[in-house]
């Protein structure tokens, strides 16, 4: 091997750590001619993962890297840590990643959201171990308000999933609602929300561009009635005016306007809300 290749292949081992992963035009910004991708693979320095993606192999494992799909936060921290590109896990899965996860869906079935603009298209045909779902992050007029990078440990080199706080997890699992999230699963979540944060919630409302959501989010947070929601104040956002239709055979919430499952309404129109 040449002097020029070797450093190639130093700086590609200095870059991914065992086990993550990169893409054809990552190794190509590092100087990586097309051809050397066959010789690493060839030579045990990269597995091929799909088309145009590889990923360096861990020690002593044959190279089956399909058989029981790679780690999906695997895939996201090689993303976001190594190639450079701007997105965040949001929705049920950093409400998940935060400790609010009792009451999420479990096994294979439950969804990974992930938030940004171009993401890599190959990111969603991956062998992963969940289901990636990518959404924009057009709910908000800023993108990253509300986004954070968490410390837990064990990750390579201190690296931190960036995803949603709390505050912004929860209004982007409310745009889900009702076809890809179940009202059931919201509700149980919002019970354990506790601890939310008035300032960064009030900014995120008035940021959020869809009426559905802000809405939605109050029906829940008048339900649950946290300590955090004598602090925010409904006439202080643009709710819109009409009624919105959302769910078959619910009800009008009759404050909100928004029609949702019919326990939602039934304590309000108890109390002569």
């Amino acid at each position: 091997m040449d002097a020029a290749r070797s450093q190639n292949l130093k700086k590609l081992l200095g870059a991914v750590p065992a086990g993550y992963l990169v893409d054809a035009a990552w190794l190509v910004s590092q100087g990586i001619a097309y051809e050397s991708f066959r010789d690493y693979v060839k030579r045990g320095w990269l597995e091929r993962i799909t088309r145009g993606v590889f990923r360096r192999p861990l020690p002593n494992t044959p190279a089956t890297p399909t058989s029981n799909g790679i780690d999906w936060k695997t895939c996201i921290l090689s993303t976001q840590h190594i190639m450079g590109h701007d997105l965040h896990v949001g929705g049920m899965t950093a409400l998940g990643e935060q400790g609010h996860a009792h009451y999420l869906r479990l096994g294979e079935s439950a969804p990974v959201w992930v938030y940004g603009e171009n993401v890599p298209n190959w990111l969603v045909k991956l062998p992963t171990d969940a289901p990636i779902n990518i959404r924009s992050r057009s709910l908000f007029a800023d993108p990253k308000l509300g986004v954070t990078q968490d410390n837990k440990k064990g990750l390579p080199w201190d690296w931190g999933l960036t995803l949603s706080t709390p505050e912004r997890a929860i209004l982007e699992a409310m745009d889900e609602l009702p076809d890809q999230e179940s009202f059931h699963t919201l509700d149980m979540v919002f019970e354990s929300l506790t601890t939310l944060r008035p300032r960064l919630l009030s900014e995120l409302l008035q940021t959020c561009r869809k009426i559905k959501v802000k809405r939605l989010f109050f029906v829940f947070a008048d339900r649950h009635d946290h300590p955090w929601r004598k602090r925010i104040d409904p006439q202080a956002f643009d709710l819109g005016s009409g009624d919105r239709a959302l769910v078959q055979g619910g009800k009008i919430h009759p404050r909100y306007r928004i029609m949702v499952p019919q326990n939602f309404v039934k304590p309000e129109a108890e109390s002569g809300a």
